[in-house]
């Protein structure tokens, strides 16, 4: 895939939730929640300040991230579903 974000944006890919079953209870996938971790796949080139520097972005691909439940657009590239995200989007990274 080639697709680079601009700016402080943020291509991610969801990471799948574990499947919890509680009181024997399936809950259909048209009702779970969206997981809201996801894999960093690209980043752009970071934020342009009005004095025209630029600053580098604190996440790097392969940044496994948490980000707000509403945040972002999602998009779908050759079969797969991304987000986009704003780097001020994103919660914090996880270790």
């Amino acid at each position: 895939m080639d697709l680079r974000p601009l700016h402080d944006r943020v291509l991610v890919k969801r990471l799948d939730a574990a499947e919890e079953v509680r009181g024997g209870i399936i809950i259909p996938d048209s009702a779970k929640e969206k997981p809201q971790q996801a894999m960093v796949e690209a980043v752009g080139n970071g934020k342009l300040l009005d004095n025209g520097e630029r600053v580098a972005l604190d996440v790097k691909a392969g940044d496994r991230i948490l980000f707000g439940k509403y945040s972002g657009a999602e998009i779908k590239v050759e079969g797969q579903e991304y987000l986009i995200l704003r780097e001020d989007e994103i919660l914090g990274v996880l270790e």
